[in-house]
């Protein structure tokens, strides 16, 4: 039987058979300003010729799979012709859902999986807990690990050990993705340019141009010097989607400090926005929540377990998902977490060469696991017991 791997996340789902490579597709829909009627789902985003105000319609809110229709016509498009052409009929489904998810969310979907859909079997999980598992796979030897898991809705902290997770560890930063995104619009909106419909555009400007900084009040100081002397701020060129495709950072000896540019392109000056946004993620205080940041939330989750399990949890400490592929984002955390952390004990931080994807894999090698028919339910299970025989055996 095949086994389709589904991590299902708030911004992107990625998907692929276990015996393939995966695919990292919109987990949306959109509507275009230029075809208001039109509605295109997930990698339809790239038959869009004008994507400039750009309207999302998303499954997830605040984190969790509300919008049922919207991931319905998601999973149609997935499952279909078009895209993975599954056999409902010989196929075993591993998907992820948020942690501490809703009953009702997790009822409808053992009911879409089993009822609509008709797979096989199905087993539920968190992407947290086949990191975990893609982790012990690659290191047998460690018994803890402690996964930072910074998405589009939040920031989760998650220790494990053997690969079961340490619920009383658990924490969780409203900071994600998303929030970094709004925050650079509006700015940018106050500064320079109404970018408020923009989101698409500005969610790519943001991957192009910010970073972490190592030093927040040095770069402070480099963004306020004039012209060439600030090294912090760069110039970049607005996609206008017929001549410029996708936008794009101007080189250094191209930047024109005085006066304007001759071609007609939009530029977007950026200065200290680079590092500020990023830095919600260490500080989310800066714009009024009153939250701790993800290296004072580490140290909370791994004092919260056994004290002479803890130095093994700073050892390994993983990152995954999209907001850890912010340059200088390793450092910074691993610098910030010495300084909290008793000198007596190492501190690891380890981040894996595709952290979007990494409980993908995970997944993926946990659907060749010689115990993986021993952990779905199987459709006549399901049938048989309904949603009880689920919640006996996914442990979430």
């Amino acid at each position: 039987m095949a086994t389709l791997v589904l991590d299902n996340g708030a911004n992107t789902a990625k998907i692929g058979f276990s015996h393939e490579a995966v695919s990292v597709i919109p987990n949306c829909q959109f509507r275009s300003k230029t075809s208001r009627l039109k509605t295109f789902t997930a990698n339809q985003l790239d038959e869009i010729k004008d994507p400039s105000g750009l309207f999302y319609i998303l499954p997830f809110q605040k984190g969790y799979l509300v919008n049922w229709d919207v991931q319905r016509k998601v999973w149609d498009h997935l499952f279909g012709k078009e895209m993975f052409k599954v056999d409902f009929t010989d196929t075993s489904i591993l998907i992820t859902e948020p942690y501490f998810n809703f009953t009702s969310i997790q009822e409808s979907m053992n009911e879409i999986l089993f009822e609509e859909y008709q797979f096989q079997s199905a087993l539920r999980t968190n992407a947290g807990s086949l990191s975990a598992h893609h982790f012990f796979h690659t290191k047998p030897s460690q018994l803890c690990c402690l996964l930072v898991d910074s998405g589009f809705s939040f920031t989760h902290i998650v220790p494990y050990c053997r690969s079961k997770k340490m619920k009383e560890g658990i924490r969780r930063i409203n900071v994600g993705g998303k929030l970094l995104t709004n925050h650079l619009k509006e700015i940018i909106s106050y500064r320079q340019l109404h970018v408020m419909d923009e989101t698409h555009v500005i969610n790519q400007v943001k991957e192009d141009v910010c970073y972490v900084s190592q030093q927040f009040y040095n770069d402070m100081e480099v963004a306020q010097n004039k012209a060439e002397e600030n090294t912090v701020m760069v110039d970049y060129a607005l996609p206008d989607f017929s001549s410029i495709k996708k936008g794009f950072c101007k080189p250094r000896e191209e930047m024109v400090f005085t006066g304007k540019y001759k071609t007609g392109e939009q530029i977007l000056r950026l200065v200290n926005e680079r590092f500020a946004v990023p830095e919600m993620l260490f500080h989310p205080s800066d714009i009024g929540l009153q939250e701790m940041g993800i290296p004072e939330a580490v140290v909370h989750s791994i004092q919260a377990l056994p004290e002479e399990m803890q130095p093994h949890f700073y050892q390994n400490i993983v990152l995954t998902g999209g907001n850890t592929l912010f340059p200088g984002y390793r450092q910074r955390l691993e610098a910030e977490l010495r300084s909290l952390v008793p000198a007596h004990l190492p501190v690891c931080v380890l981040q894996p060469a595709d952290p979007i994807c990494y409980s993908w894999e995970g997944g993926k090698l946990l659907a060749h696991n010689p115990d993986y028919d021993e952990m779905v339910v199987t459709r006549e299970e399901y049938e048989e017991h309904g949603h009880c025989v689920c919640e006996e055996k996914f442990d979430l």
